[in-house]
């Protein structure tokens, strides 16, 4: 590891600590040559699957978009974003011990869309009006209509 002041490569840990996930490491360091301290962190580095999506393109697996769309449903409801972040680091650890090197975008848009219902029925509404895509007013309304009848069901 260079030193970010002079650059030499020469130096010494002098403290090491877990962080509350116990995903990574931080590391206080202290340069041999010009006695300066610096603090560097030491992260597991994740295998994620590719995502393939709907028209068959390929891109890397990416936790903020995941993050943003959730956020974008969620907005001005009780969602806490550390109950999002948690959600997408339960969903990133899920497809790391899957051990695919590709996954559809329909399997994580579907995880997602359960959660969104657990969590928040707007939430879930929105965020199925983009992902489902509804085509008119009647696609919605049958969504909607679907959801007042597993609430009766659920609370007959």
């Amino acid at each position: 590891m260079r030193c970010p002041y002079c650059t030499k490569k020469d130096n010494k840990v002098i403290d090491s600590r877990l962080s509350k996930d116990g995903r990574t490491i931080r590391r206080r360091r202290e340069c041999i040559d010009c006695g300066r301290r610096f603090t560097t962190y030491e992260k597991l580095e994740e295998v994620l699957p590719m995502v393939v999506k709907r028209d068959g393109r390929r891109e890397p697996f990416n936790r903020e978009k995941i993050i943003e769309g959730i956020k974008k449903a969620c907005q001005k409801r009780p969602i806490s974003i550390t109950q999002i972040e948690e959600f997408v680091d339960s969903l990133e650890l899920f497809f790391q011990e899957l051990g695919k090197k590709e996954v559809d975008s329909v399997e994580i848009g579907e995880k997602v869309i359960n959660s969104l219902k657990e969590w928040d029925e707007v939430a879930y509404v929105r965020f199925a009006s983009v992902y489902r895509q509804f085509k008119d007013i009647n696609e919605f309304m049958a969504e909607l209509e679907e959801m007042l009848r597993a609430r009766k069901e659920g609370g007959a």
